[in-house]
């Protein structure tokens, strides 16, 4: 008879019931693959009398996290239920009980992963969050074993699926931001609150856990430059096809001269790159190692079984140490122990050189574009390609351009002047471009 490794599970919305049922489908292979069971004993709930759509017994639903962290016969403990302060006490608790931790949580990895790991490490207890990044991409395990022969140069992608769909359908169906977003919520691609996807919050934690382990930094959430997608209309989305680009929501992080390049912007993609093709939810992350060169990673981002698939893996990698003996001998989350992640100096965002695209409205005055381009040229801004549009009834004039490689400060000297120009009908529109 094999083995019951037993399993405490706090939160059970999406992904723990799709980690439920993914366990009933798929437990016979696992067991077979595994040689134990995996066997959710407990499920700490706010309200053990909601009717759910996971089948689940009632007799281990509770209300008591106490149930969780205070039963000795539990081995893992998974954490699905989001926040940061919370979860991080709960984690603490059960690395301290001698329990191991399985987590999705991206926001309480990168804000307080340090102690949680520090901890880990002292009491050689395996803290895991494959799914915190990427949903079903297995991102996180390729970056601390498979590539660990290569040197990470660079990477970037889209890994919030929220922003993604937004402005997929902006460039699909013309769409404006605020229908785009509706229709996301609608769908549940979007939460009630989308703050930290439309602003770029939730890309930046995953950046810096993706940061920590490619480069082995320690990075903090709050150094990473974020500017959300809400600056992007639908007019941004057609100019940007004229000139041969789409608009994506990108995480970027380089190595650049003993520094590092790390920022969450929306950017112009040109229309034959991969990441153009990234539609709907799906994320993708592109990987430069100095010896492999370029590879690309795509998959679903988000919902109940592709992150409860990585949960699942996480779950499995911890179990088979523990059936093996060996669950004494952890593996650093970052691949490395906590004190071998080095202090790297972050290249300022006014030090990036990189190509724009801008966008002005302004009245349909004789001299205005050649005052665009005279406050361009004093910044040392060289113009790569222009056109203009106008709107006789309105007398309204918009000029669309796009730079050749500048510095972020010069070009945001440029924009700040050309603000303040008196023809000016609305705030300019300034947009990487990544090639």
């Amino acid at each position: 008879m094999s083995r019951s490794i037993r399993i405490g599970m706090i939160g059970f919305g999406v992904v723990g019931q799709g980690l439920m049922r993914l366990l009933s489908e798929r437990g016979e292979e696992m067991e077979a693959r595994l040689g134990g069971k995996l066997e959710i004993v407990k499920i700490a709930v706010r309200d053990t009398s909601r009717k759910r759509e996971a089948s689940v017994d009632p007799g281990i639903l509770t209300d008591s996290i106490d149930e969780i962290l205070d039963d000795p016969s539990i081995q893992i403990v998974v954490e699905l239920a989001g926040g940061v302060d919370e979860p991080a006490a709960w984690m603490r608790r059960a690395l301290e009980s001698g329990k191991h931790i399985v987590t999705a949580n991206k926001a309480v990895i990168a804000e307080k992963g340090e102690e949680l790991i520090a901890l880990a490490e002292e009491k050689h207890r395996f803290l895991l969050f494959e799914a915190a990044v990427a949903g079903g991409i297995p991102i996180l395990r390729v970056l601390r074993e498979a590539l660990t022969g290569d040197r990470i140069v660079r990477l970037h992608g889209i890994v919030n699926g929220t922003s993604n769909y937004i402005l997929s359908r902006m460039a699909s169906a013309n769409l404006a931001f605020e229908p785009a977003l509706r229709e996301a919520q609608l769908k549940g691609f979007a939460e009630a609150d989308p703050s930290l996807d439309i602003n770029g919050g939730d890309a930046c934690h995953k950046l810096a856990i993706l940061a920590r382990l490619a480069f082995l930094a320690d990075i903090e959430p709050s150094a990473i430059p974020t500017q959300g997608i809400d600056i992007v209309s639908a007019r941004d989305m057609e100019f940007a096809l004229d000139f041969g680009y789409v608009i994506k929501p990108l995480a970027i992080g380089a190595r650049l001269n003993g520094a590092l390049d790390l920022r969450v912007h929306p950017a112009l993609v040109p229309v034959d790159s991969h990441l153009a093709h990234i539609h709907g939810a799906t994320n993708a992350i592109y990987l430069e190692g100095e010896h492999l060169g370029p590879v690309m990673f795509s998959g679903e981002g988000a919902g109940a079984y592709p992150t409860a698939v990585s949960v699942a893996g996480d779950l499995f990698e911890v179990a088979r140490a523990i059936l093996s003996g060996s669950d004494d001998r952890a593996t650093p989350p970052y691949g490395v122990p906590l004190r071998a992640l080095k202090k790297l100096p972050q290249l300022p965002a006014e030090e990036l050189k990189t190509p724009f695209y801008l966008r002005l409205t302004v009245e349909d005055d004789a001299g205005v574009l050649a005052d665009v381009a005279s406050a361009l040229a004093r910044h040392r801004v060289s113009i790569e390609t222009i056109l203009q549009t106008v709107d006789d009834e309105e007398g309204i004039a918009t000029i669309v351009l796009l730079t050749h490689e500048a510095f972020e400060h010069a070009v945001g000297a440029a924009v700040s002047e050309l603000s303040r120009h008196s023809a000016l009908r609305e705030q300019p529109v300034l947009l990487r471009i990544v090639r």
